[in-house]
């Protein structure tokens, strides 16, 4: 055995895997002033403790190899939890699985730094193969809920069949995000359920939901679009009607799917909403974000609803996994009015952007919708050409 190969290789990894860790990130100019990208991911398959990828014993790994790989980390709820900003993340491992993991920043937009241990989430009765993309709401019945796709193999599969999955919401809640008290998946009767988001207040003394009925494990088929439905309890979670409120459009970047990104977030003027849509084009699938605003008194109708995509991928982002793909699952609204953006790129890495409430609403409520045919859009920007004329 080699124990200076053994130190080497750990010492440098240590150091390498430190500097990552400890890395300042750098706000970007904002060209569109709506929001601000940062330099660097915030969050990598290289940020994983080495405690959970490498034996330390060199006895058993003289060679210092590591032992357990990772994949991804993406797709990661957020909530702000005592002073810190934790992101509940889609760990993947080499092995396609994937887990949830926290890790915690001090200032949301660097340093990130994984829990020693991850997320032990409970199964019910019908194990999950695979679990994903939870969404944290911390309630205001005092718990904290995430709601998450849970993957299971289609009982129905024909033989050989290897690859047909079914997708539920699954629940679970904690007061300290450590424990968890896993729930029944959500019960719904549109078909199987991916984006499934819990809404952070009652609603007529019910818990409310935002769904996408789909008709099978990928295409949404007859259900497009994001619904909401109201159920009675989060113990047995049962929603029996489910109401489109944003649908799926033709000829828009939500033309072949679309669902609710994390909990909207509160505002005087009403609920701030950022979903992700789906578009196909020559390249594949393209993932981008929108957003859209509701009516304080009734979440689920939509006021202002800005034309065409909020933030969608460029440069480094187009690459990865999954490529030309954005996703957010998570977001943070601070006191002072900053929110923190929470979004992945091409199911590979994580990133962060920043904006205020006040430029959200301002962007929800005065950029022009999307009017669905080229002349209209034309129209729309004449007139603005016509408004600066006349300055």
């Amino acid at each position: 055995m080699n124990e200076n190969l053994f130190q080497e290789r750990k010492d440098r990894i240590r150091r390498d895997h430190e500097a990552l860790l400890a890395r300042k990130n750098e706000k970007l100019f904002s060209t569109n002033g709506i929001f601000n990208r940062y330099k660097h991911p915030v969050l990598t398959r290289d940020h994983f403790p080495m405690e959970w990828r490498y034996d330390f014993n060199p006895a058993t790994n003289p060679y210092f190899m590591e032992r357990i790989g990772f994949n991804a980390a993406f797709n990661a709820g957020a909530i702000k939890w005592k002073g810190r900003y934790l992101l509940a993340v889609r760990a993947e491992g080499n092995d396609r699985k994937s887990f949830f993991a926290m890790a915690e920043s001090p200032n949301g937009t660097d340093n990130f730094r994984f829990w020693e241990r991850p997320v032990t989430m409970p199964e019910t009765g019908d194990p999950d193969t695979n679990v994903y993309d939870i969404r944290l709401t911390a309630h205001e019945d005092g718990q904290i809920y995430g709601v998450f796709c849970t993957e299971r193999k289609d009982p129905g599969a024909p033989g050989g069949d290897t690859s047909s999955a079914v997708a539920a919401a699954g629940i679970a809640r904690t007061k300290d995000l450590v424990h968890w008290e896993r729930l029944p998946d959500l019960v719904t009767y549109g078909g199987q359920q991916r984006n499934v988001v819990l809404h952070p207040e009652f609603i007529n003394g019910k818990y409310a939901f935002y769904t996408r009925p789909q008709d099978g494990f990928i295409e949404t088929g007859k259900g497009g679009g994001i619904a909401f439905g109201v159920s009675e309890s989060m113990e047995h979670a049962e929603v029996k009607v489910e109401k489109i409120m944003d649908a799926k459009t033709y000829h828009t970047i939500y033309e072949l799917k679309n669902g609710q990104g994390p909990a909207p977030i509160k505002t005087p003027k009403g609920w701030l909403n950022l979903a992700h849509g789906v578009r196909n084009c020559a390249a594949g699938l393209r993932y981008t974000l929108y957003m859209f605003m509701t009516a304080l008194d009734d979440p689920s109708r939509v006021i202002h609803k800005p034309g065409g995509l909020f933030m969608g991928p460029l440069g480094e982002e187009r690459v990865g996994d999954v490529s030309n793909v954005l996703f957010t699952n998570g977001w943070i609204a601070d006191e002072d009015g900053t929110i923190h953006i929470y979004y992945a790129s091409s199911d590979t890495r994580m990133h962060v952007a920043t904006s205020t409430i006040d430029q959200l609403v301002d962007y929800c409520i005065h950029t022009p919708g999307d009017r669905l045919r080229s002349a209209a859009s034309v129209e729309s920007i004449n007139r603005l050409v016509d408004r600066n004329r006349a300055l």
